[in-house]
């Protein structure tokens, strides 16, 4: 099964959020930061990652732009999940290098929808 990198804060949303993922078959790997986002990725080049864009030590559009800048995690598809749900914010994610854009709180059917396009594109 694929595995996801869950990059959020919020130990409600993480845990909640993981939960449903696994229970849909996902492996989901989590981490709290930005920063041990990239490592993350790094380490377990993960299918899919699900990106907070609000985050601390390192926010998820520096993260994004790092991994996206980077050889061996470019090809991962992104989804930035944010609870700032503004005019512009999409376009801002996509250019920081997401694939796709997801608000908060999450839809999961519509999140699924997501994440299983992603999956099928990449695996072409």
């Amino acid at each position: 099964m694929p595995t996801i990198l869950l990059v959020e804060d919020n130990e409600m949303n993480r845990d909640m959020l993981a939960r449903r993922l696994q229970r849909r078959g996902f492996t989901v790997i989590v981490a709290v930061d930005g920063q041990q986002g990239w490592a993350l990725a790094q380490s377990a080049l993960p299918d899919l990652i699900l990106m907070d864009m609000s985050l601390p030590v390192m926010d998820g559009w520096s993260a994004t732009r790092q991994l996206k800048a980077d050889l061996t995690t470019r090809h991962i598809p992104i989804i930035a999940l944010t609870a700032h749900a503004m005019a512009g914010d999409r376009q801002k994610a996509l250019e920081a290098g997401c694939d796709d854009y997801d608000t908060k709180p999450v839809n999961l059917t519509r999140l699924l929808d997501k994440i299983n396009t992603l999956l099928d594109q990449s695996q072409l």
